[in-house]
């Protein structure tokens, strides 16, 4: 529900480099949905999924340097919530933000950057999943339903904003260390997650 094939088709014929920055950029977007949960619900220790993504930002411009996935990894499965035991809708893109952040520790870890794919379906379908739940369209077939969502104003910004990440991503810019710094404080200080979500001060 991202876009049409020919994204995902651009997507795979990215390099390993340009695939992990793609990630990034799109887990960035997807941050605020855990942070808002986090601070809700009291959370302590939210702050490491931030120092985990800035990790995952450093690797793109410092050489040699040495990540230690595991413990990322057993870091983001402390933060990790349980969605069974939550009784409201926020625990859910607070989840998939985790999810992207484990999703590309693990193709990185594994050098399998085919799986980096996975973070763009990945915050598509929180988009959908939210747009589901807030507007509770009375539809009657599954057919109905996607369309629905794939035509909703919220679902549009997600494609426009990938399909610009996207164009970045392959142009000769997004090889320049300043550039991608540029890109990752223009994110962050934007502050909007995929759904809308920004952070009270």
């Amino acid at each position: 529900m991202t876009a049409k094939t020919g994204f995902f088709s651009r997507v795979k014929a990215l390099n390993e480099k340009q695939k992990v920055l793609f990630a990034i950029a799109l887990a960035e977007r997807m941050l605020p949905n855990y942070l808002l949960y986090a601070q809700i619900t009291e959370q302590e220790d939210s702050a490491k999924a931030t120092t985990i993504l800035d990790m995952l930002w450093q690797s793109l411009y410092t050489r040699n340097l040495k990540l230690n996935y595991e413990r990322m990894q057993d870091q983001l499965e402390e933060l990790m919530p349980n969605t069974e035991a939550e009784e409201f809708y926020g625990v859910y893109p607070a989840t998939d933000a985790l999810m992207a952040l484990s999703t590309i520790l693990t193709a990185m870890q594994q050098k399998v950057d085919t799986d980096l794919i996975n973070v763009s379906k990945l915050s598509s379908s929180t988009v959908a999943a939210f747009i589901e739940a807030s507007e509770q369209p009375e539809v009657e077939t599954e057919e109905a339903l996607d369309d629905f969502v794939f035509q909703h104003p919220l679902m549009a910004e997600e494609r426009a904003i990938q399909g610009q990440l996207l164009d970045w991503v392959e142009s000769p810019e997004a090889t320049d260390t300043d550039a991608i710094k540029g890109l990752r404080k223009e994110l962050r200080d934007e502050g909007v997650s995929n759904i809308g979500v920004t952070l009270a001060d």
